[in-house]
């Protein structure tokens, strides 16, 4: 996003950072839907790849990916320092090159990268942020490489859409609602990803977390 683009911490526009961790693991059911983000982003990563983490947060993820695979380069990109700061002081951090940069401005040349992963991140983005942000991600990926995102989709039931509207109050509904609608492959292809396609859903306390996963249009070179 430009730096006209509102810049939201990583548990919201109330900036819950301290307690993002345990807040997404008590209401998230992080242990079963992380492990299997992890090993799809790292299955076609080859040999001394790159893989990098949009809005990494506390980096529980880059860290994870790092931990599974040691031969790939994993860095993670944030525009917030304090949480940048914890993710750091985690153990495992050192394995990871942290990043300081927001997700429409990526400080990472074009190409350089075999993967790219967005978790959580989308959602806290207006339409135009999310453009923007799915720009630069093709922009850093080689071609052929892969997206994968992990954040809110259509709510698979009336109760998960009433919490889901509980979280659009916290969140903001500019940003949430075309998770809402369903609408988050659209965005994918609309910048320029091709196959795009839905690889899981989850039911949780906020709604239902979908998992997604594209690839850069273009010759693999």
């Amino acid at each position: 996003m430009s730096t006209a683009e509102r810049y939201v911490p990583a548990a919201g526009r109330f900036g819950f950072t301290g307690l993002y961790d345990r807040t997404i693991a008590l209401t998230m059911r992080e242990e079963r839907w992380r492990p299997v983000l992890r090993d799809r982003v790292l299955a076609e990563v080859p040999e001394g790849g790159r893989v990098v983490d949009v809005g990494t947060g506390t980096g529980t993820l880059a860290i994870a990916l790092a931990a599974a695979r040691p031969d790939v380069e994993v860095v993670g990109v944030d525009g917030d320092a304090e949480i940048l700061a914890q993710a750091r002081d985690k153990t495992g951090a050192g394995r990871v090159t942290w990043e300081t940069g927001l997700a429409g401005e990526l400080p990472l040349a074009d190409g350089s990268a075999d993967a790219a992963v967005v978790s959580l991140v989308l959602h806290h983005l207006g339409p135009e942020g999310k453009r923007r942000a799915l720009a630069e991600v093709a922009r850093v990926l080689r071609p052929g490489g892969r997206l994968h995102v992990a954040d809110w989709g259509r709510p698979a039931t009336p109760a998960l859409r009433g919490a889901f509207f509980a979280l659009q109050v916290l969140d903001g509904f500019e940003g949430t609602r075309d998770h809402a609608a369903g609408r988050l492959p659209d965005f994918l292809r609309a910048a320029g990803f091709a196959d795009a396609r839905r690889t899981g859903r989850l039911r949780t306390t906020w709604g239902t977390l979908e998992l997604l996963e594209a690839s850069k249009s273009g010759d693999v070179a």
